[in-house]
């Protein structure tokens, strides 16, 4: 997983509330079972005015010129403004991967439903929550000449387009981010503690280990 320090963006603006995961990443994407491919669909019933289907070539398909994320100014936004309640819907771990794969690395909503603030610890995207009137004055930059953000997650700061702020995080999430740890990196830390324990168990119980005559 990518560690999560200090990162400098341009900020694009979802306007759009209660935004769910089949909204984020659509159900007919779901059918592959690898963690990557998804970046090209993310939002893809409003990206694209066609129905999209997994295996589409998107230099094929016809473009919304109006959604957000296909004006040329936001094309190389990695930090995206959303409003209240972003991710809610499903638990699909697949929203997480698009907006990551998309080039996302963080994003700023007034909150975010449970289990998709859970799977994006889980895969190293950071969200951030901020107050009502601070999201729509990022929004108001956003939308007018423009936002380009820094998030250091060390200290806690939002800083750009007249912005510096503090957010809060818990401190184990906030660990595991900078260090770029997942469940299985956090679980290898104690591969040494891992292995003296089954060493001992072998030493202890070595019948369990014998192979079947």
């Amino acid at each position: 997983m990518t560690p999560f320090v200090r990162h400098t963006g341009l900020a694009a603006p979802l306007d759009r509330a209660n935004v769910d995961t089949d909204q984020i990443i659509p159900k007919q994407f779901l059918k592959s079972i690898r963690r990557t491919g998804f970046g090209d669909n993310l939002f893809d019933a409003w990206r694209y005015q066609d129905e999209g289907d997994i295996g589409q070539n998107p230099n094929e398909r016809r473009i919304d010129h109006d959604f957000v994320l296909n004006l040329p100014r936001y094309a190389d936004a990695s930090i995206l403004l959303a409003r209240a309640n972003f991710g809610c819907g499903s638990s699909r771990e697949h929203a997480v991967w698009a907006l990551l794969e998309y080039g996302f690395r963080c994003v700023i909503a007034p909150s975010f439903a449970d289990i998709f603030f859970t799977n994006a610890q889980k895969n190293g995207l950071l969200l951030i929550v901020l107050q009502d009137e601070v999201v729509a004055h990022l929004f108001a930059k956003a939308q007018g000449e423009g936002l380009t953000l820094t998030v250091d997650l060390p200290t806690q700061t939002l800083s750009g387009g007249g912005t510096d702020v503090r957010f809060n995080i818990a401190p184990e999430r906030k660990r595991l981010l900078v260090e770029g740890l997942d469940d299985i990196g956090l679980t290898l830390h104690h591969a040494d503690a891992i292995r003296a324990f089954e060493a001992k168990h072998r030493a202890r119980m070595p019948w369990i280990f014998e192979e079947p005559a």
